[in-house]
């Protein structure tokens, strides 16, 4: 091992031009190659953003989920944000984990976007701000982020060469933008560039990006590592300053530099460039003292649940609370609690931002337990499925021996029985198996967690599990694969995926299609043989852009008469106090690897809502989403509290709130529109744009409210809204002279007129009516979160600096800001002005750079 306080370039002149080549790319998905004969070890990563994974998709180590970044956002918390920086930080270092690969501040462009829901906002200053808290919490626990992806990352559609058709202007003040906040205050120590193309040329080849802006321009000199099989050049991107390709093994480096530098398309000092930034951050890993190496472990403790429970609160928006029915009364007798999100803890979204909690607790749970405090009767009713995937059923399978969950087994050739023939011999055994692991989950993607020393990647795999039903009648099963294989029931083949399987979305768009069938009269209590066997040639034999042993998604639920169901819940919501319908979208909706269709809520879920809202007149609708999903009931929707994914207590803190046990405080961080053609990249979306291969931002600077009030369109909620229990008061608006470098003070009064403690969220607009080029009406530049005590004022102040004044000036190639006058607005969200005041700059001035 080389000393903590090695020298960087002393380390380099000892490194050979092979061993300088060999540290260009990762050791497998999550580290770095180590060089044992110089004492260079391996660093290790971890996704990110919302937890740490560590190092296995499949049978990892169990960990806390925080709340959605969407959530986070609309928090407007910047010390939250810091704090959960700081226990992701706790938790890699209980990994071993030297590098978490987030946060994500691609700009929230389209609801539509897969990923939406790990991005913190539409507006880049709100972004790149609570980004920035997130990066400095974890940071200073020694642990380097990763801000991805390096830019305009916005669709799952063509993702790995989809090219973002952006202009200067856009790209400088909305896409960049964020970027930009977060370097500047926090300073994260790598980067991450994204699978697109920008203006025709991936950005992980794209020097002007890379290298003219990030570092020569913001004068970033940290490591810049791609995306996952993100590299598709190897001169191209070495030369543009991508340092690191993730993940090995090489796909476009390794022999592929030597042949380049044999054909002087390289030098010596451009690899000598990329490994001093991996020498660099290699020695701040050394500087946290967190071991090379190391096992892995979880960390589940009471301050670790206190914080989960805490954010999964105040991710949360109250939207409507016309009638007063929030926080519930104490004289509640009796509450249904209705819809398909109730009974299970949607946590996060989907993709590589998953994965498996330490526990989850969910919202029928969560209220449950708080319902119990003021002798309340909770009846809970399904109303409505809205699953795309049918539910896992790990509550429900045991393995032979008794244990929860299932076993798996591999072999490398074809074993005896008739493998996965639809009528298989099971009289005839099996031979022994190469290798076999316990798992607990009917979800098992299997791309890492198996002794390859073993295992081939064509291989035989079966899952076999003890199935228990805890409800008599027909029941609905529902199988995906990442191979081709079969389902069987005592013996008895259920689901086909064995004969030409169509292809669908599941496992990053490698798996079959989701086929269903309905198995009947089903006996709760009774335990049934589950058993899949799957050959996994054929998963190997298409093109995959990573090794990976195949997948299983295998989901069941009671047979649901949808119109019988709703009419239940309706008369179940009748004979109570109180109807919580809690609806909404999961991570099978919003995920990486695809974009949604539409904003629509799946199934009959609006009618479900709009026959309860009927029903009862004490009807509390919490949605739970990444991103904005259309609400067509929502006039006769009184109470209405937006929940996002809330993470491992995302049940208890939404019962907080429900109870008054949490005052919410939340302001939304995305524009809502009332439909999806309201939204401003509509019809330039995904697939939607005119030239095969690019989408174009034709909606320019004007992202989010900007387009909203630039077209003088009304949407569902506005950005910034949200209210709260207790009543607010602004006044006193107080502006300090603006100075010749753009700074300027800005303090206002805030009042609590209620008689319960609260939060407020002050947020910052300036406008310039007298700008030689179009602006939006207003833009978000500052604000800040006040807590007061019933009947408390409290002064606030938020200091802005020279970029709440400028414009990109394409022709200039700099930021400008203008002489003139311009106003200083003080809003409760952007479509409520509480305050406003004006300024005058005297001279105008530019710049380049932070």
């Amino acid at each position: 091992m080389l000393p903590a306080d090695f020298d960087i370039d002393e380390v380099i002149s000892q490194l050979s031009v092979s061993q300088k080549v060999k540290l260009l790319c990762g050791k497998g998905w999550w580290h770095t190659e180590p060089i044992p004969e110089v004492g260079i070890p391996s660093m290790r990563m971890s996704d990110g953003p919302n937890g740490v994974r560590g190092t296995q998709f499949f049978n990892g180590v169990p960990s806390s989920a925080f709340p959605s970044s969407t959530g986070l956002g609309s928090s407007f918390d910047v010390e939250l944000a810091e704090e959960i920086g700081k226990a992701l930080a706790d938790e890699c270092r209980a990994k071993g984990c030297h590098v978490l690969l987030g946060p994500t501040v691609n700009t929230q462009r389209s609801p539509l976007g897969g990923r939406g829901f790990e991005s913190f906002s539409e507006d880049p200053v709100l972004n790149g701000t609570i980004a920035a808290a997130y990066i400095n919490g974890l940071q200073s626990k020694g642990v380097s982020a990763t801000i991805k992806h390096f830019v305009a990352n916005d669709q799952e559609f063509e993702r790995f060469s989809i090219s973002s058709d952006i202009s200067e202007r856009a790209l400088r003040e909305i896409y960049l933008k964020p970027f930009q906040i977060a370097l500047k205050k926090a300073d994260p120590w790598a980067f991450m560039s994204s699978y697109n193309r920008v203006n025709g040329l991936h950005v992980s080849e794209n020097k002007r990006l890379l290298d003219d802006v990030l570092r020569k321009e913001w004068g970033f000199n940290g490591l810049i590592m791609s995306d996952w099989i993100g590299v598709y050049s190897t001169t191209a991107s070495i030369k543009a300053g991508l340092d690191l390709e993730m993940p090995g093994p090489t796909a476009m480096r390794g022999r592929a530099v030597e042949r380049a530098m044999a054909g002087g398309k390289l030098d010596v000092s451009d690899l000598d460039f990329c490994v001093r930034n991996i020498l660099g951050l290699l020695k701040r890993a050394y500087a946290s003292g967190i071991p090379f190496d190391a096992p892995e472990e979880g960390l589940d403790t009471p301050e670790v649940r206190a914080l989960l429970r805490r954010a999964a609160a105040d991710a949360t928006v109250l939207l409507k609370n016309d009638k007063g029915v929030l926080p519930l009364k104490k004289g509640t007798k009796s509450i249904a609690v209705i819809g398909p999100n109730a009974r299970y803890a949607m946590t996060s979204g989907g993709g590589s931002a998953r994965l498996l909690s330490t526990y989850a607790i969910s919202p029928l749970e969560g209220i449950e337990e708080e319902a119990k405090k003021v002798g309340a009767e909770v009846k809970y009713h399904i109303g409505a499925t809205s699953h795309k995937y049918l539910p896992l059923l790990d509550e429900h399978i045991k393995q032979a021996d008794g244990e929860a969950g299932a076993l798996i087994e591999f072999w490398n050739e074809e074993p005896a029985g008739d493998f996965i023939s639809t009528q298989p011999d099971f009289s005839a055994g099996l031979k022994p198996c190469v290798w076999s692991t316990p798992t607990k989950s009917t979800n098992c993607f299997l791309m890492d967690g198996i002794d390859t020393s073993k295992v081939n990647y064509k291989c035989h795999i079966r899952f076999t599990t003890k199935f228990t039903p805890d409800v008599s009648g027909d029941w609905d099963f529902g199988l995906n694969l990442a191979g081709r294989g079969n389902l069987y029931l005592d013996g008895q083949l259920i689901i086909d995926l064995s004969t030409n399987p169509e292809l669908g979305e599941a496992f990053f768009g490698l798996g079959t299609v989701d086929v269903k069938t309905t198995v009947k009269g089903l006996k709760a209590g009774q335990s049934y043989d589950l058993e899949i066997r799957i050959n996994s040639a054929d998963f190997q034999a298409r093109s995959s852009p990573f090794e990976c042993f195949g997948g299983i998604r295998l989901g069941a639920m009671p047979t649901t008469n949808q119109d019988t169901a709703i009419a239940e819940a309706v008369e179940m919501a009748k004979a109570s106090d109180v109807a919580l319908l809690i609806i909404g979208l999961n991570h099978d909706w919003e995920s990486e690897g695809f974009d949604r269709q539409n904003m629509e809520l799946p199934g009959l879920t609006n009618r479900l809502v709009s026959e309860v809202l009927q029903a009862n007149p004490n009807t509390v609708v919490v949605n739970q989403s990444g991103t904005p999903v259309e609400m067509p009931w929502v006039d006769e929707a009184h109470t209405l509290l937006q929940a996002f994914y809330g993470g491992n207590e995302v049940g208890s803190g939404m019962a907080d709130v429900l109870f008054g046990n949490v005052n919410p405080s939340g302001k939304l961080a995305l524009t809502f529109p009332k439909r999806l053609e309201d939204n401003p990249s509509w019809p330039f979306f995904g697939s939607q744009g005119e030239t095969p291969g690019h989408v174009l931002y034709n909606e320019g600077i004007y992202v989010g409210y900007r387009s909203y009030e630039k077209r003088n369109l009304a949407p569902l909620f506005p950005f910034g809204f949200g209210i709260s229990y207790s009543s607010f008061e602004y006044s006193d608006l107080s502006l300090s002279p603006l100075s010749d470098t753009g700074d300027l003070t800005v303090s206002f009064k805030i009042k609590n007129t209620s008689n319960i403690a609260g939060r407020e969220v002050a947020q910052v607009y300036v406008t310039d009516p007298q700008s030689s080029a179009p602006r939006p009406a207003k833009e978000l530049k500052g604000f800040t979160k006040v807590a007061l005590a019933p009947g408390e004022t409290k002064t606030a102040t938020v200091k802005l600096e020279r970029d709440a004044f400028s414009f990109y000036d394409e022709r200039k190639m700099s930021w400008i800001a203008e002489k003139g006058v311009f106003g200083v607005w003080v809003g409760a969200s952007s479509a409520d002005i509480k305050l406003k005041g004006d300024v005058e700059l005297a001279k105008t001035f530019s710049w380049t750079g932070l």
